[in-house]
């Protein structure tokens, strides 16, 4: 336990007070807690691969991806796959893009590399400057047939079948009367137009092949994932000694703010980017802060700007990506003192999550991790304090199949990812404590890529 006068101490830090708004000093920090003792504590693990010195998956990894889809795509007779859904869109093209009301999509035939894209116009900058053979484009949504104001046709009319017009251009590739794959199960309604458009042509859910490439990451993609967990564990060191050095003059939200500032000029600081597309993409920082009654809830609903109180719990959480690569890095704080049912609490949840990381081999059922470290709750008397599965799979989209739960019998394939949260909460007391981390399948036992050591009382434990 590292006690607030131990850390000003050690550090010489000169307390700035509580605020986040400071001028920056010349390394792009606007706080004062950059020399503290917090990083001196990050864990060296031997099983962290090198970090990526790239910023973003390169073109290259998605074209060879796309030779990998294709031939599974092959090998179930399927002549090309037209992809509707964000992520897989940016998985397998590389193609960064915000989704909204507007239909954006692409076709990715099975036998030649190439990619046709069936997109909105605010989007024709992104995709003539990417991996685009061909491209079909509607001014905007809902579009009429002739009414395009950026070719000077100003045409009102009735809005434009954007099914049929992209399945149209689909056929005018020659594929009216294929088979083709679908990223996404497509709605009883929309399947019905397919079907009326191209009523030569068959069409196959193949949603299953691409979740199950997507989940089982690449040497590349835990690379970039781990350059942006060695970020979000100095984030977290930062974070630490901050708490401890403005201690109770603190809110929450203060927490939170400063912490985004540093790590954003943290990262930002070693991207390369021009302003133009296809630079800094996937780039998520995130982080989250909230202390108090707010823990004691899996999910709270609440706004978080709340005084730091001695005898608090404290989480601070967020996301973590480059590139779309990373995710979820927790650390629950106890603000001393502890209660002895707290305490409790914080050692089970600790352990479960152990296990978790001991018991991520592959081979092993999801379910058969869940059922231990529930198990090990229950003997714990935790019964009353359980709230949630144990993880989720970690990807691009944040939340991904499968999940580490009672229901989940799929079995673990090394090298995919899953979060870390056998998190225990007590809303009559008004405190929980929840961890995150990427817990990495391995061959007999799992790893985390982060390298704070969020599972032990010397950490967790603040004296303010």
């Amino acid at each position: 336990m590292t006690t607030r006068r131990e850390f000003l101490k050690q550090s010489g830090a000169v307390t700035l007070g509580a605020t986040v708004g400071a001028a920056c000093t010349s390394e792009g920090n606007s706080q004062s807690s950059q020399t503290g003792g917090s990083a001196a504590m990050l864990l060296s693990r031997p099983e962290h691969p090198e970090p990526a010195t790239f910023d973003r998956l390169p073109l290259e990894w998605h074209q060879d991806t796309v030779r990998r889809l294709q031939d599974k795509l092959g090998e179930r007779g399927l002549d090309g796959i037209w992809i509707t859904d964000r992520w897989n869109i940016i998985y397998y093209t590389g193609l960064f893009h915000t989704t909204t009301e507007r239909p954006f999509s692409c076709f990715i035939p099975t036998n030649e590399l190439a990619v046709y894209w069936y997109h909105p116009g605010l989007d024709l900058e992104m995709v003539r400057s990417w991996w685009s053979t061909e491209a079909e484009y509607y001014f905007d949504y809902p579009p009429s047939e002739e009414g395009y104001p950026d070719q000077g046709k100003v045409v009102t009319g009735p809005p434009v079948d954007l099914i049929e017009w992209a399945l149209k251009g689909i056929e005018r590739r020659g594929f009216g009367e294929k088979k083709i794959g679908l990223s996404a199960s497509p709605t009883v309604g929309a399947f019905k137009r397919m079907t009326e458009v191209l009523p030569k042509a068959s069409f196959e859910d193949v949603s299953d092949i691409c979740i199950k490439m997507r989940r089982v990451k690449t040497p590349e993609e835990l690379a970039l994932s781990q350059r942006a967990f060695n970020y979000f564990s100095q984030i977290h060191a930062w974070t630490r000694d901050y708490i401890l050095e403005h201690g109770t003059d603190l809110t929450d939200f203060k927490i939170r703010m400063a912490a985004m500032e540093y790590g954003t000029d943290l990262i930002m600081k070693d991207i390369k980017r021009d302003g133009r597309p296809h630079s800094a993409v996937g780039i998520n920082i995130n982080i989250g802060c909230r202390t108090g009654t707010g823990n004691a809830f899996p999910h709270p609903n609440q706004y978080h700007h709340n005084k730091v109180k001695r005898g608090d719990s404290l989480q601070v959480s967020g996301v973590v990506k480059l590139g779309g690569c990373g995710g979820e890095l927790y650390c629950p704080y106890q603000i001393a003192p502890w209660n002895p049912d707290g305490e409790k609490m914080w050692e089970v949840m600790a352990e479960g999550s152990r296990m978790q990381i001991e018991l991520s081999r592959a081979g092993r059922p999801a379910q058969d991790i869940a059922k231990a470290i529930h198990e090990y709750q229950l003997e714990g008397g935790m019964q009353k304090y359980l709230y949630q599965r144990v993880a989720h799979g970690a990807g691009m989209e944040g939340h991904q199949e499968p999940y580490i739960s009672l229901g989940e019998t799929t079995p673990l394939e090394e090298n995919m990812t899953f979060s870390m949260e056998p998190g225990l909460f007590d809303p009559e007391g008004g405190y929980g404590y929840n961890p995150s981390d990427n817990v990495v399948v391995g061959k007999e036992r799992g790893w985390v890529q982060g390298s704070v050591p969020n599972l032990t009382k010397e950490w967790a434990l603040l004296e303010i």
